[in-house]
């Protein structure tokens, strides 16, 4: 009898050991799967939306015009997130003051550092994704979400432009 409890215990043993491998690689390969997730949420890999057929700076007609689409002075809230990093929302009010109707609009939003580079930036395609049009006269507020800074960046601005524009035919 005591061969046999002492092959029980010895198989107990090797199932116990078993099982602590088996969860301790799996930890691992969780850890490593999380690792990879941050990383990539964070460069920020995806390609900025364009508006296709803009006006854009250096043509005539955005001489014209760009003065006349006026953005307020951008406001911006931060929060730190459970992953670490942090995220700035940048808001502002557009003004269309052209006397034609705009049916695209491309904004730009960036948080700078104290030399003018940008830390983060992204442009948004807001008309029409966001509303059809905006007539004129009218306003419209623009927020973009800015995502992936650190502590460590330095943040010593806001800024939020016009960088293309469609009218209505």
């Amino acid at each position: 009898m005591a061969a046999t409890e002492k092959s029980l215990d010895t198989s107990d043993d090797s199932r116990r050991k078993l099982i602590i491998v088996v969860a301790i690689i799996a930890a691992l390969v969780i850890a490593v799967f999380f690792y990879f997730l941050m990383r990539a949420s964070g460069t920020g890999g995806s390609v900025d939306p364009v508006l296709e057929g803009a006006i854009r700076a250096g043509s005539p007609e955005w001489d014209q015009n760009h003065s006349k689409i006026v953005l307020d002075k951008p406001e911006a809230d931060e929060a730190k997130r459970a992953l670490g990093d942090i995220v700035m929302n940048l808001q502002t009010t557009v003004r269309n003051f052209t006397g034609r109707t705009l049916n695209g609009l491309e904004v730009r939003g960036a948080v700078v550092d104290h030399q003018g580079k940008a830390v983060r930036e992204r442009t948004l395609v807001m008309v029409p994704t966001r509303q059809p049009e905006l007539g004129p006269n009218q306003t419209m507020v623009v927020a973009v979400r800015l995502e992936g800074m650190k502590d460590s960046d330095d943040r010593a601005d806001i800024k939020m432009e016009v960088t293309g524009f469609k009218f209505k035919q």
